[in-house]
């Protein structure tokens, strides 16, 4: 599996836990939208796509099934919004 894309959106909040979304594209053939980064106590981390159940709780609708794909995933997430922060920064937006 190769991670062929990932697209962030900033969010433009300046308060809040959530700091962008992302598309992660799979193999030029997949895409997984709504991937959450989220600012966390020890930085920032992903959260993949998930609905709310009737009782409330909310589980993950697409998820990577090992720890290997699952960081594979986060780093590239995480690379892109690095990258996103600071040219949304220096255009000064």
């Amino acid at each position: 599996m190769n991670i062929t894309e990932v697209r962030v959106r900033l969010v433009k909040k300046e308060e809040g836990k959530l700091k962008a979304v992302a598309s992660v594209t799979i193999d030029d053939c997949f895409v997984i939208h709504d991937v959450k980064i989220i600012e966390g106590a020890e930085g920032c981390f992903i959260a993949m796509p998930s609905k709310r159940t009737p009782d409330g709780e909310y589980k993950d609708i697409v998820h990577p099934l090992n720890t290997e794909t699952r960081e594979m995933m986060g780093r590239a997430v995480l690379a892109e919004y690095e990258k996103a922060k600071r040219e949304s920064e220096s255009a000064g937006v």
